[in-house]
């Protein structure tokens, strides 16, 4: 069964940038769309970017501008690059398949404070 791994998180400072990183077992990656997704204290999981097996991105208002989601099939990743970081941006962020069909992984902490 696929699973996903998420790293790169961290603390940062309001206006900082962080690159997140998602690695994603099997063999099929490529044909399926991927998914950032966050949870900040308190809130349900949300939305964040999407990237189709063909390369079209999508955001959230809250976030573009200043995050650009990618993938490397060969590598079997995908990307998230945030910048211009808010406070409102802590959550733990995980990656997934478009249609979340697949399992949450551990996901990885990302801390915006002064």
């Amino acid at each position: 069964q696929v699973q996903f791994v998420e790293s790169g998180g961290g603390l940062v400072q309001p206006g900082g940038s962080l690159r997140l990183s998602c690695v994603a077992s099997g063999r099929i990656f490529r044909i399926y769309g991927m998914g950032w997704y966050r949870q900040a204290p308190g809130r349900q999981r949300e939305f964040v970017a999407t990237i189709s097996s063909g390369g079209s991105t999508n955001y959230a208002d809250s976030v573009k501008g200043r995050f650009t989601i990618s993938r490397d099939n060969d590598k079997n990743a995908v990307y998230l690059q945030m910048n211009s970081l808010k406070p409102e941006d802590t959550a733990i962020y995980d990656c997934n398949w478009v249609d979340l069909r697949g399992p949450w992984g551990q996901g990885t902490q990302v801390t915006v404070s002064s």
